[in-house]
């Protein structure tokens, strides 16, 4: 019998080079991995809007509910309240939002045909029939990259812009 036939494994001396090796690589690769995917505030950022808005829409027309996106551009926060809070609840809810990340700033929001917010508060409301204002919301990192978020009214999909996108464009 040929001794080719009789090898059904690999040895010991392989497996440790081929665990060594994959270690090597995980060792460079989980900080860098770590660093540029997990820890990014845009794309946190960019996840909460990309989720929250399509989420907020459902809900008021499957509740029957005028929902509002409260934007403050002075605090860079964002919060969720509907008609029928108390008052307890709507301070409660502002109290609780999302505050944005420290590298993440506020730009401004911007509807059709109207002046641009870009400081206190912008409100955008989402009524029981399932659909929205149509606004435009601008954010800058530390890095001054701008992106934006254009939220259409009877679309459940928010599209993002790498840039500062305007209505006129």
């Amino acid at each position: 019998m040929p001794v080719f036939e009789r090898i059904k494994g690999f040895t010991l001396i392989e497996l440790i080079v081929v665990i060594s090796l994959i270690s090597i690589m995980l060792f460079f690769a989980i900080p860098r991995f770590q660093r540029n995917v997990l820890s990014d505030s845009t794309k946190e950022v960019s996840r909460w809007i990309l989720l929250k808005i399509p989420n907020i829409k459902e809900r008021a027309a499957r509740e029957q509910k005028r929902y509002i996106l409260h934007v403050n551009l002075d605090s860079n926060k964002l919060w969720i309240t509907h008609g029928a809070m108390l008052e307890e609840a709507l301070q409660s809810a502002e109290t609780n939002g999302y505050k944005l990340p420290g590298d993440i700033k506020l730009l401004d929001v911007e509807y059709p045909d109207q002046e641009k917010i870009s400081v206190g508060q912008a409100d955008i409301y989402f009524n029981e029939k399932g659909y929205s204002d149509k606004v435009i919301i601008h954010f800058e990192n530390d890095d001054n990259e701008k992106f934006s978020f254009l939220i259409e009214p009877f679309l459940l999909r928010v599209r993002l812009y790498n840039s500062y996108a305007e209505f006129g464009d």
